[in-house]
């Protein structure tokens, strides 16, 4: 009886849960009244959810005493009760997620992006995604105007993390957060002739878009707020944290060249902890890219004239180099994009531990290995010996057979570079007696080791080898071996280990703040950090004598583990003065163990005009403290020098004892002045804009000087300079030296503009327009270079006008992205047009030109052989249009098609110069041979070398991806 009892209770219970679910429908709307199309409404500790239709409607099951969770990005999240209703309408108001909407810039009690005193663009994932790019950093190139980023076609290891910035301030200046904390540097140094130079940021790339849920990037300075490095701005990266949402996404890509084959996968998703106490949110992302080759045709003059040795045994002849180039017209040049394979990890997480208290967590790892390839060492590169037509005895070279049919026919050495980057935050967030503390733990870290083949040491040899005789035949015994006998190189080795780089931090924070009352609030916290770089030592062969051609590796003597800690604190004020004017301070004291004390402050304050119109302005000071790498980075680098061929420099540190030697004074944290303006404001027909106008002043900039050379030169080319810097030079074997120092004071200021006009009715469809733009209106040196008086005294500068246009003009002076999309039933365009504007470039050897292409005679006569023009390259305005198109098949299933650089636009450049003198050569006869040789290594790029690039080089890529929603 009690069974039978039993099995009716549960029999009842059942069918009472069953009847109680019932059908709830609604329509969600912002708070002008239109419809929100993609929100979310999901059955509060459940899995159960949908999203809202193109006219914001919704019908979803749920249990009547149950409650519905409404969220939508850059939106409140809002809960109601069902309490019996089949009609819920919800109106979510924009911008004020108090509890979830991270304001980079604001330390104290959370206020919403409206009531912001500060400009910040938010960016969701749809918005990332719809750019079609492969990767983070390269959505965020053509949805943001003040960011650039590059990819260089042959740069080692700048292959594994290309260089970006905010604001043309470098990609040191700009402070990456992850959920509001800081993210881990990479560790390596950009040290070529490219842009960034010098410099290192964090690998932004590395972070998967399918993680991402929204970015929001702080347009001001904020190191008062969060420490150094935020010079030019914040970007903070907020992952996906919803527990029911998740989808799959398969894509693939390919260059209309046919080659660059993409092919990806990647997988969002969530679940719930304990019922609805907590949630977990994961994604996996791994991806494939082919190698894309863009070699140009070289130019056998321009070979002969960099090669040309008059002091060799056997001298090349136009005719060497044009059988060569016969055979290879590219000359065996491999660049354009390397190879690359990543695997993504990224995890994010919460849990409620009470009421009042928060459990939060986040984790990523990511693995990515690059190939790519050296410039190829065409045979008449190295010296032959006369009577065998062999390289020289230290000459070895790689390849099956030491000759071919034509005799030796170089080699290409190849780079494969192994990136691992990790990052994780544990932290906790409570209330208590009405003060939000948030106290966390971060790590961080970063890898980059390296591996060199199909090359060869020419100063090592390698033994038990098989020598030959001086005329190239039979072999010799070891003690038989006479002057001219030949090592066969198949017992030398080809594959090098040339050693790395790591970096890593741990950072601890505690914030605090507190409404103290309606008008005012306030936020304290302190920030303890730890920091390590290493540079990795590489095998004794990497390094020795010149190194691993093409790529040496680090010695002893350069390698080693460096450290350093700092702690810093802050306190903010937030004082509504009225309900329309809000005045904002900030004040921070630093302390790092290397160099000491910095304080900073930043004032900021908002007034809104009217209900519809706001304007803001800010005013502070800011510091970069040098990073580990360029303290202690010290190497010897192969670098293409126009004119001379391929030369070993070398990089000094500023504690070193050649730096000593040199009088190169060790380095301090630059400081800066920032000050900002701008109104915006959100008017009817759904119309917004912000204008936004900035200045910033860098006093002690860093940078990575140009390469310093000998003083005094015989007519051979021999170094016969009696000072340090020629004694170094000789004793190292080195054609110049390089180091850091605090060069240069900087002045940057422009305008930031944004407008956007959304849901224009048209036929059936809603179409969105966005236009945003930056112009930079100075961007420039403010003062004389700050040169040691070695260098000063050789004639020298540590900022050539190389160095100059890397840092203020190789970068476009304006920038403008105009965005439409249209969405109509189940399909979505979207049309966005990049307009690159101008850039300028003084190329390495450039300025040198009538020396190498100009008789003088020919010269103007009151043009000096020395300074009579100042050649440059500009590159010309280029408008770069990507299509993307979206067809919802199901309502979980979505097809995307997009179409990056429709028309295959390249950069495309010409020669200016701003005296008449220039100008009047450039016109003439004068030039015989084409100084673009110059800025393409005689032709070998189908564009230009690293040097100068502002955009892709690649052309049109065709992308396809698949999304299925879970």
């Amino acid at each position: 009886m009690k069974l039978t009892n039993l099995l009716l209770l549960t029999l009842i219970f059942s069918v009472t849960s069953l009847f109680s679910q019932s059908e709830v429908k609604g329509t969600v709307k912002d708070g002008d009244g239109i419809p929100l199309a993609g929100a979310n409404i999901v059955v509060k500790g459940s899995t159960n959810g949908t999203t809202t239709d193109f006219d914001g409607n919704y019908t979803i099951e749920a249990p009547s005493d149950g409650t519905l969770v409404f969220s939508y990005i850059g939106f409140e999240t809002k809960e109601k009760k069902i309490g019996g209703q089949t009609t819920i309408n919800v109106t979510l108001s924009e911008g004020n997620q108090l509890d979830e909407f991270v304001v980079v810039g604001s330390r104290t009690a959370p206020r919403s992006n409206v009531d912001s005193a500060l400009p910040v663009d938010v960016i969701g994932a749809k918005d990332l995604t719809s750019t079609g790019q492969a990767s983070f950093d390269k959505a965020l190139q053509y949805k943001i105007p003040s960011f650039n980023t590059v990819q260089t076609p042959v740069n080692d290891a700048t292959s594994l993390l290309d260089p970006y910035e905010i604001r043309n301030m470098g990609p040191s200046r700009t402070l990456i957060l992850i959920n509001g904390k800081r993210k881990n540097l990479s560790a390596l140094l950009y040290t070529q002739t490219s842009p960034g130079r010098g410099e290192t940021g964090a690998d932004i790339s590395a972070i998967p878009q399918d993680a991402i849920k929204r970015v929001e990037i702080l347009r001001d300075g904020a190191s008062a707020q969060y420490g150094s490095d935020a010079i030019a701005g914040v970007m903070n990266i907020i992952l996906k944290d919803s527990p029911t949402e998740g989808s799959a996404t398969i894509r693939t890509g390919i260059t209309t060249e046919g080659d660059g084959e993409m092919f990806g996968v990647s997988v969002n998703n969530g679940s719930t902890i304990n019922e609805d106490k907590g949630f977990i949110n994961y994604t996996i992302d791994l991806s494939k890219v082919n190698q894309a080759n863009r070699p140009g045709t070289v130019d056998a003059v321009g070979e002969f004239a960099d090669f040309y040795d008059p002091n060799a045994a056997e001298l090349l002849t136009l005719s060497d180099v044009e059988e060569f180039l016969g055979r290879n017209p590219d000359a065996g040049n491999i660049n354009g994009s390397p190879e690359t394979a990543a695997a993504k990890f990224e995890v994010n997480m919460g849990y409620d531990l009470s009421e009042n208290t928060q459990l939060y967590a986040n984790a990523a790892y990511v693995y990515k290995k690059v190939n790519s390839f050296a410039n190829y060492r065409t045979p008449y590169w190295r010296t032959l010996d006369e009577n065998t037509g062999f390289p020289y005895l230290a000459d070895f070279f790689p390849g099956d057979n030491p000759t071919t049919e034509n005799g030796y026919d170089g080699y290409v050495p190849t780079f494969e570079g192994l990136l691992s980057d990790y990052n994780g935050t544990i932290g906790f967030k409570t209330i208590k007696n009405d003060w939000n503390i948030d106290a966390s733990f971060t790590t961080g870290g970063n890898s980059q080791t390296y591996t060199v083949s199909d090359t060869h040491n020419r100063n090592v040899v390698y033994s038990p080898s098989t020598w030959v005789d001086a005329n190239g035949n039979g072999t010799v015994d070891d003690g038989e071996i006479t002057e001219g006998s030949q090592l066969y190189r198949e017992n030398s080795q080809q594959s090098f280990d040339p050693g790395g780089t790591k970096f890593s931090h741990n950072v601890g924070n505690i914030d605090i703040s507190r409404l103290l009352s309606d008008k005012v609030s306030i936020g304290i916290g302190a920030e303890f950090r730890a920091e390590t770089f290493e540079v990795i030592e590489g095998e004794l062969a990497s390094y020795d004598g010149g190194g691993a051609d093409s790529f040496a590796g680090n010695s002893p003597e350069n390698s080693g583990k460096f450290n350093r800690y700092n702690f810093g604190g802050y306190l903010s004020l937030d004082y509504d003065v009225t309900d329309a004017f809000l005045l904002s301070g900030t004040i921070r004291t630093e302390n790092y163990s290397d160099f000491g004390n910095t304080f900073v402050y930043k004032f900021s304050s908002r007034l809104k005009l009217t209900d519809q119109l706001t304007a803001r302005a800010s005013i502070s000071s800011g510091f970069r403290a040098p990073t580990l790498h360029q303290i202690y980075t010290q190497k010897a680098q192969y670098s293409f020098v126009p004119g001379q061929g391929i030369q070993v420099g070398g990089l000094i540190n500023n504690v070193s004892t050649q730096a000593k030697l040199l009088g190169i004074p060790q380095l301090d944290a630059e400081t800066s002045n920032n000050f900002t303006v701008g109104f915006g404001g959100k008017l009817a027909n759904n119309f917004s804009f912000t204008v936004d106008y900035y200045n910033i002043a860098v006093k002690d900039r860093i940078v990575l000087g140009s390469e310093i050379g000998g003083t005094a030169f015989d007519t051979d080319g021999n170094n016969i300079g009696t000072t340090a810097l020629d004694d170094i030079l000789r004793d190292n074997n080195l054609s110049d030296v390089s180091f850091f120092s605090n060069a240069i004071d900087t002045k940057t200021s422009g305008i930031d503009v944004v407008l956007s006009k959304k849901n224009i009715e048209i036929g059936n469809g809603s179409l969105d327009l966005n236009l945003s733009g930056n112009y930079t209106i100075q961007n420039e040196r403010d003062g004389a270079v700050k040169d040691i008086d070695l260098v000063a005294d050789s004639g020298q500068s540590v900022v050539n006008d190389t160095q100059e246009a890397l840092f203020f003009t190789s970068r476009p002076e304006t920038k403008w992205i105009l965005g439409a999309n249209y969405e109509i039933g189940k399909f979505g365009f979207s049309l966005n047009n990049t307009y690159f504007g101008k850039t300028s470039f003084a190329n390495d050897g450039l300025q040198d030109l009538e020396k190498r292409f100009i008789d003088p005679n020919d010269l103007p006569a009151d043009a000096s052989q020395d300074g009579g023009w100042d050649l440059r390259t500009e590159f010309i305005t280029k408008i770069v249009t990507d299509l993307g198109i979206n067809f919802n098949a199901t309502d979980k299933l979505t097809l995307a098609l997009n179409i990056n650089n429709l028309f295959n636009v390249l950069p495309e450049w010409k020669f200016t110069d701003p005296t008449s003198t220039g100008q009047a050569v450039l016109d003439g006869a004068a030039v015989t041979n084409s100084p673009s040789n110059l800025i393409t290594f005689n032709q070998r790029y189908s564009q230009m070398t690293y040097d100068g690039y502002h955009f892709s080089q690649l052309g049109t890529m065709l992308n396809l991806s698949i999304n299925y929603r879970f």
